[in-house]
């Protein structure tokens, strides 16, 4: 039986993507993933089968609301059945969007932040403590946590967890394995193919074919905004090929300051990592000298990012540790603001609280002054070399377009170009390719090895797909979870 319909449908949007006409059926039991490059129309077509816009000609029939509908309500918005997980569904809980990108690393405005059972009926935790289904998910190890001290990881597995509680018909999981160690995509995959037994229907988006779950059935790939295959997953043809042209990089045309005279970047000695009265780690030693690249490593949970706070100056905690930055003991008269000008820094955690409504160079140039905004001017030469770096991350279409209008993967590859606008002496990638199509993959990873190859550069990458690892990485740390 038909779930759903799109005959002859182009949506009503101010720009011009969308033009041909869509038409696409939905079978009940099928199981669909759109794939396609990035920008090329996935998520508005996710939010067309939510009923988020109007039609500008055809329709959308949405046969499994039918039995739904009676003489009292004739009108069914979709969106209250048809539901998303992604990377943005963490802004869907009133108590996240209070919170700010510094507050887990502030104890004394933690306290005020939820727990993580508050984001659960106590029915729903039951069945999360009861349920097989939910096992691989293993959310009772993270019940006694607050929402703000969870990994990217860590998130994902709750709101993949608390969208099938809610048992909506349909569910949209936006590259449903992104953030997640390698131990757990097994688990995560086999629990996607189990959906189905729960009565909801499930789809996905995915950049590459890679990334599609084992339970699909079906593809539908777009292309420029346009359907350029629609048909079983065994006729798909997944060319992935990248044609491997070397990108040219004047690394001169970026100013950059002068370096720190020292040859030791990181030290750290017998350091914790806790969260309350969880502690995370003890006892760790690691020193890293300039020129070297590092790649951190570890599982969900294990305080890779709380550890790269540290060296951010993100952290006040790390004033009481046995740290010390270019050469320099923290805590012995240096601002934030020294040990951050001489760092490039993203990961998942800043891109979640980076919520500015500004134009994409605007955020861009914001790496000048290390903030979350732009609340200073550049200069004439800064706004050159902020575009000159756009450009060479292929991005500069996005310079007028504002921050928060494009999809996860473009903001991305703003905070990417973020990072290296002041080309700095140290540069921290923590987790920053989520979502990347293959030609967007393989053109940042050619600039970081790039960089890498400038004298005395110096690289902390932290993933969880050894697809992304630059290169020129030539050392290893790995954490363990405690115990």
């Amino acid at each position: 039986m038909p779930f759903l319909t799109i005959n002859n449908y182009r949506p009503r949007l101010d720009d011009s993507i969308f033009q041909k006409p869509i038409n696409w059926q939905i079978n009940e039991g099928e199981v669909w993933a759109i794939v396609g490059d990035n920008a090329s129309g996935k998520t508005t077509l996710a939010n067309i089968l939510r009923g988020k816009f109007f039609a500008e000609e055809g329709e959308i029939r949405y046969h499994f609301l039918d039995a739904m509908r009676t003489s009292e309500f004739q009108t069914l918005w979709p969106d209250r059945f048809i539901k998303t997980v992604n990377f943005k569904s963490a802004y869907s809980t009133d108590d996240f969007k209070q919170m700010y990108y510094q507050q887990r690393f502030h104890s004394t405005e933690v306290d005020e932040c939820p727990m993580l059972t508050e984001m659960f009926k106590p029915a729903q935790i039951e069945l999360l403590k009861s349920s097989p289904i939910y096992a691989s998910l293993n959310i009772n190890s993270l019940l006694d946590r607050r929402i703000i001290h969870l990994s990217s990881g860590e998130m994902r597995r709750v709101i993949i967890a608390k969208s099938l509680l809610e048992k909506p018909s349909m569910i949209i999981f936006d590259n449903p394995f992104n953030g997640l160690d390698v131990n757990m995509v097994p688990q995560v995959d086999e629990l996607l193919s189990r959906v189905p037994e729960m009565g909801i229907q499930t789809m996905f988006i995915c950049p590459t074919a890679s990334q599609i779950p084992s339970c699909v059935t079906n593809i539908l790939q777009l292309s420029n905004c346009a359907v350029s295959y629609c048909g079983s997953i065994e006729h798909f043809d997944a060319d992935e090929k990248v044609e491997n042209e070397p990108i040219d990089i004047d690394w001169d045309r970026i100013t950059t300051i002068e370096p720190c005279s020292g040859n030791e970047v990181v030290r750290f000695r017998d350091i914790e990592i806790s969260y309350g009265q969880n502690i995370v780690q003890q006892h760790l030693d690691w020193t890293i000298m300039k020129g070297e690249k590092w790649a951190l490593l570890g599982d969900n949970g294990t305080g890779k990012s709380t550890l790269l706070s540290y060296i951010f100056a993100d952290n006040p905690q790390a004033y009481a540790k046995d740290i010390a930055l270019f050469g320099r003991e923290r805590g012995t008269g240096e601002s934030i603001w020294d040990i951050k000008k001489r760092i490039g820094f993203t990961s998942s955690e800043m891109h979640l609280y980076y919520r500015e409504p500004v134009s994409c160079l605007k955020i861009v140039e914001s790496g000048f002054f290390d903030s979350i905004g732009l609340y200073r001017t550049c200069t004439a030469q800064q706004e050159l070399e902020a575009k000159y770096v756009m450009q060479v991350v292929g991005i500069s279409h996005l310079e007028e377009r504002s921050f928060m209008r494009i999809s996860s993967a473009e903001q991305r590859l703003v905070l990417f170009a973020r990072t290296l606008v002041k080309n700095p002496e140290l540069l921290i990638l923590d987790e920053p390719f989520h979502g990347f199509d293959q030609k967007n993959l393989h053109r940042c990873l050619q600039i970081v090895e790039s960089f890498c190859r400038q004298p005395g550069k110096t690289l902390i990458f932290v993933t969880h797909n050894a697809a992304e690892l630059p290169k020129n990485i030539g050392n290893r740390f790995v954490l363990k979870k405690n115990g």
